[in-house]
């Protein structure tokens, strides 16, 4: 990685650089889009980490932590659970919102499910409305801008345009391995996909993530038979997403260990020891290092449990080792040439403070190694008939989907644009 890294260096000053083989997906015709106008094909989008909204309701088996908590017991009423901005700026409310938000894994379904008496729904499936926050630098994060741009291009939502927020809490996990929530949004976004394909005249959809998405939105693909994917998906726009997930996932798991049990997808973006060797230090002690082979022991280090060393191992491991080609046209689209963090440094093993950083390129949380991992498992699959790897100088995790040239660089992969 250290030498490709080196000879990329030069490229970093370049606007974007492309790695392509393969026949590109035939040029969409330039028709307005106005409903289910034939000229575009469908865009089904898929957000990032905390972009999805979620409902709840309590029931009278949920047993609050205060009273105040327990206020909406019994009256059968869904409420915004996520995002709630007034309770967590609230010092009565937050430890509410917290409790009611967390999971608890349960050792007889081998599955993690919400917290007893408490009920959760996905709000707006369907549609991009369900992920539009409401401050500037959510919106930057939950693809506002990139809706804005392909609404202004004529896209309509629910006509031409289609959002598929998923539960964040979850994750998916190993193939047998119980998961009933990825379970579920796999045959909702499903239905959805071929939903969209009717309403526009039988044309297959473009498929678009953007960072936690992308972990969604690939399994899903690579769960799905492989002729109904080149039926219904005529192109998969990832962006900002690589196989080898991120140190500040590492960083927050050693902060509140006790986090790892009370989410499915603590694990999720955990560095991979497919891309990170065995000779690469994440995390840097007096005692020891820890390299992505290690990321178990470390677990340990930090004080997790052995039941949830035991989940990372049989539920998130298998799935991030199994990162693979989506055997449909694809593009992968990542930010690179921004500080990111390489290591943590704990020199004293206190793994309660805030650690010392060493920096590396990449998007400001995906390093430039993963990046440039894409190009081996997908690039190099020969399955893989059409892969293209865009990455853009400057540009960050979030940037990608909101910065003015790199969301013009994505609007114009989406549309089918090429050179």
């Amino acid at each position: 990685m250290a030498t490709q890294l080196y000879r990329l260096l030069p490229l970093l000053f370049l606007p974007f650089v492309l790695f392509r083989h393969g026949a590109s997906p035939p040029p969409l015709s330039q028709h307005t889009v106005t409903g289910g106008d034939p000229g575009r094909h469908p865009v089904v989008l898929l957000p990032g980490n905390t972009c999805s909204q979620l409902e709840a309701r309590l029931t009278d088996a949920y047993q609050p932590p205060s009273p105040q908590c327990g206020a909406a017991k019994g009256n059968g009423r869904w409420f915004r659970l996520w995002k709630n901005s007034t309770a967590m700026q609230d010092a009565e409310l937050a430890p509410c919102l917290s409790d009611q938000l967390r999971l608890v894994y349960d050792p007889v379904a081998r599955d993690f499910r919400n917290v007893p008496g408490v009920e959760t729904r996905v709000l707006g499936f369907g549609s991009t409305r369900g992920f539009l926050a409401d401050t500037p630098a959510n919106q930057d994060l939950c693809m506002g801008k990139l809706v804005e741009a392909l609404e202004k291009a004529g896209y309509r939502d629910g006509e031409t345009l289609f959002g598929a927020p998923f539960d964040f809490r979850q994750a998916p996990a190993e193939p047998g391995q119980p998961c009933r929530a990825f379970s579920q949004f796999s045959r909702r976004l499903r239905a959805l996909v071929e939903h969209a394909s009717r309403k526009n005249g039988g044309k297959p959809v473009v498929v678009m993530s953007h960072s936690q998405g992308g972990y969604f939105a690939l399994e899903f693909l690579n769960r799905s038979p492989l002729p109904w994917r080149r039926r219904y998906v005529r192109h998969y726009v990832m962006a900002s997403i690589g196989p080898g997930g991120f140190l500040l996932s590492m960083q927050l798991l050693a902060s509140n260990p006790s986090s790892a049990l009370s989410s499915g997808s603590a694990f999720i973006a955990l560095p991979s020891p497919k891309v990170f060797g065995p000779d690469a230090p994440l995390v840097v002690t007096r005692a020891r290092n820890y390299t992505a082979q290690d990321i178990p022991e470390f677990l340990t280090a930090i004080g997790l449990p052995r039941l949830a060393v035991t989940l990372y191992q049989t539920r998130a491991l298998p799935v991030k080792l199994n990162f693979r080609a989506p055997v449909v046209p694809t593009t992968c689209i990542n930010g690179v040439g921004v500080p990111t963090m390489k290591e943590l440094v704990y020199w004293d093993g206190n793994f309660s403070k805030a650690p010392e950083v060493v920096y590396g390129d990449g998007d400001d949380l995906i390093l430039l190694e993963s990046t440039l991992a894409l190009d081996t498992v997908i690039g190099d699959d020969p399955r893989q008939e059409y892969y293209k790897s865009i990455k853009l100088a400057g540009t960050s995790h979030a940037g990608v989907v909101s910065d003015g040239a790199a969301l013009e660089r994505v609007i114009s992969e989406i549309l089918g644009v090429h050179e």
